[in-house]
Order: structure tokens, then sequence, then C-alpha cells
């Protein structure tokens, strides 16, 4: 029985041996000219991954102070209403729910 992954891998062989059949059938300056557009585009990739892994940690520092900002703005009683429902009677017992 022939399956999607099954297919999948054939697909990704004929791609394969092609490739090969391209870079072997390619001059020594074709071959040169690749590897330097591949190394460039690897740079670049190299060097927009590093800047959104910079962005990524201000956003999520910004996105803590929002979100706890919001809380405040949205459930101004919250802390009230937390406190109460979890503070201890006078003898020492907490409130049931």
């Amino acid at each position: 029985m022939v399956n999607p992954k099954h297919i999948a891998t054939f697909l990704l062989g004929a791609a394969a041996g092609y490739a090969a059949f391209k870079y072997s059938s390619m001059s020594d300056e074709e071959k040169e000219k690749m590897f330097a557009d591949l190394k460039a585009k690897a740079n670049n990739l190299k060097d927009e991954a590093e800047k959104a892994a910079g962005k990524a940690g201000d956003y999520f520092e910004e996105l803590k102070t929002k979100g706890a900002d919001s809380m405040k703005d949205y459930m101004n009683e919250a802390e009230s209403f937390f406190n109460d429902l979890f503070k201890k009677k006078e003898d020492g017992e907490t409130k049931a729910v």
C-alpha cells in the first residue's frame, strides 16, 4: 500500500537526484557562484534571525508590562477580591468558598 509518506520520499529522492545531476553538469565558475549566493543568503538569514531574537525579548517584556497594566485597568478591585477570598478568619481558619 502506498501512503503519502512513500510518495513524499520518492519526490524528495527525485529532486535530490536532479539536483546532483544539475550540479555535476555545472562549470567550476557556476559552482563557485552558486556557493557564493548560498553563503550570502545564509548570512542574510542569520542576521534576520539575530535581529528577530533581539526584538522578541523586548516584545515579551513589553507584553508582560502592558499585560500587568491592563489587568490593573480592567480589574482594579481584583486585589481586594483576592485578599477577601483568601483572608484568614480571626481564629486562623480560611474562608469557605
